[in-house]
């Protein structure tokens, strides 16, 4: 299949640098870019397991706050009731 693809100036000057210092022919490359780009938008991963490096970690420093939030608050609850 044959595509025609319009560029900027800028973005056809980084082009040709790019494929010069490569040796890399432009088709190539923009048939392996697309064929990445298309690979990433396929990603199985779930939004949990993209975020659960983030998740939990802001604010308290402590990254089990949703998993062990029961025993947490009880613990909470526990301390402000032999505050009294």
């Amino acid at each position: 299949m044959s595509i025609s693809l319009r560029l900027d100036s800028e973005l056809e000057h980084k082009l040709n640098e790019y494929v010069k210092m490569t040796g890399m022919p432009k088709s190539e490359l923009i048939r392996s870019l697309i064929s990445d780009f298309l690979e990433k938008q396929s990603d199985d991963r779930t939004a949990w397991d993209l975020g659960k490096t983030v998740f939990g970690r802001e604010g308290s420093g402590r990254g089990n706050l949703s998993k062990d939030r029961k025993s947490i608050l009880k613990e909470k609850l526990h301390d402000r009731k032999n505050r009294r």
